[in-house]
């Protein structure tokens, strides 16, 4: 019986572990916290469970050579360091997560030691490369050029589970989803980089009403000109990815940045209030701090955003009683707070790729690519099913032969792509595809 290691036991790892071993994998589970697969070993004979944390690195190489191929589901900034075990014992790895300058870095030792480290095989990164890729290459393949390219995906609510100011839930890490919103961004469009610095991200937003969703906003996700080179489409002159939510979170986000609520710096907020910290930011009373807020951004007191602000609690006057935290920690908790799914919730991954192709005739077409994919809080969650299940896929046509590449890699190859998405398909993960549009159906 083939062996694979999964380190880390969070919330997207359930429908990896389970695709495994219900294909007769025997599955060894390492992590800091296993109460969350506990349950596991009541429902299986081929898993075990080890409570293990990242600095027991003896542990670690002593594992790595006992398995077939290891999977980390750790924080991404702990994914060089297995692979450097990975390419001591010669044992492939696969992770969801970007490759990172340290992980690139090891691409020529892990060729030597003939393994594959194959990283960003989950939802976002990962399902959007592949779809992306197969259009691609169909493209190139009759002799025709990208000229733009969108890439836009979303986890969100379900929109029946999406009725909170903020139009979102948390379905997977929200320190991440917050994070993530802190980033600038760069895309080319037109032919001219544009860049968008942190403080404007939510402002350089549009909207798109995707079909049996109905309205979401879009706003840029970090670099984009990096996949000119990774996708290979150097004719592009727009090439934008973007991410997807419904009305009320850019608004919302974008007020809390202007405040600077989103800070990380540590700092004494015992006794104050969110009243009191919010007004100290505009230099308000206490007392008329909502209208004073509206008024200092700009919008009416019905707004998205004041909405926002007071359904979270941000016009509240009960004193906080954290000494050494961040605004950005005691924000994330209370988002977390009102904001986590409930197990009667559903969550969803929406996404979509548009192109406009040109070919060696001049003639142009506009081809998009959609998926929706729901999931529930009570089984498997969207996201969960997006992220480990790709990464699962993959480990299984490792162990057969079916992916033959060595080094580093990200599955933008037909020999990786083609196999996950089928399967993907299998599972009713499944992208839609739309070719011969008119250019009036182009994005943007």
């Amino acid at each position: 019986m083939q062996k694979v290691l999964i380190l880390g036991a969070g919330l997207v790892s359930k429908p990896a572990i389970i695709y495994l071993l219900e294909r007769n994998y025997f599955v060894t589970i390492a992590a800091m916290d296993i109460e969350p697969v506990q349950f596991l070993k009541s429902q299986y004979s081929n898993v075990e469970l080890i409570q293990w944390t990242t600095n027991q690195t003896q542990q670690l190489d002593t594992m790595v050579a006992d398995h077939h191929i290891t999977v980390s589901l750790l924080p991404f900034k702990f994914h060089p360091m297995v692979a450097e075990y990975c390419i001591k014992q010669k044992k492939p790895l696969v992770t969801t997560s970007y490759v990172k300058p340290e992980m690139q870095a090891l691409d020529q030792a892990a060729r030597q030691a003939g393994v594959i480290l194959l990283n960003e095989i989950g939802l976002d990164p990962g399902i959007d490369h592949m779809s992306a890729m197969r259009i691609i290459d169909h493209i190139h393949g009759k002799g025709g050029e990208i000229e733009e390219f969108y890439s836009i995906c979303g986890a969100l609510p379900a929109p029946e589970s999406a009725q909170n100011p903020f139009g979102y839930k948390f379905s997977w890490a929200p320190r991440g989803v917050i994070l993530a919103s802190k980033s600038d961004a760069l895309y080319l469009k037109n032919g001219q980089q544009v860049f968008i610095p942190t403080q404007k991200l939510f402002e350089d937003r549009f909207s798109f009403d995707f079909p049996g969703v109905g309205l979401l906003e879009i706003y840029p996700n970090r670099n984009s000109v990096d996949y000119i080179d990774i996708y290979g489409v150097s004719k592009a002159k727009t090439i934008y990815r973007g991410t997807f939510r419904f009305p009320g979170w850019c608004e919302a986000l974008h007020a809390m940045k202007i405040l600077n609520l989103l800070d990380e710096t540590p700092t004494n907020l015992k006794e104050k209030s969110f009243a009191q910290i919010v007004a100290e930011k505009i230099d308000s009373p206490t007392s008329s701090v909502k209208q004073n807020l509206a008024k200092y951004l700009g919008v009416s007191e019905n707004s998205r955003a004041i909405e926002a602000f007071e359904w979270l609690g941000l016009f509240d006057q009960t004193p906080i009683q954290n000494e050494n935290i961040s605004l950005f920690d005691v924000i994330a908790d209370k988002m977390l707070m009102k904001m986590s799914m409930t197990p009667d919730d559903r969550d969803m991954v929406v996404m979509l790729h548009s192109f406009v192709a040109k070919y060696p005739d001049g003639t142009r077409e506009v081809i998009h690519s959609k998926m929706v994919d729901f999931g529930s809080a009570k089984t498997h969650t969207a996201v969960a099913r997006t992220v480990s299940i790709p990464a699962a896929i993959a480990v299984e046509m490792i162990l057969n032969g079916r992916i033959t590449s060595k080094g580093v890699w990200r599955p933008v190859i037909p020999e990786i792509y083609n196999p996950v998405l089928d399967e993907l398909e299998k599972h009713g993960i499944k992208m839609v595809e739309e070719f011969g549009l008119p250019l009036g159906k182009k994005l943007g």
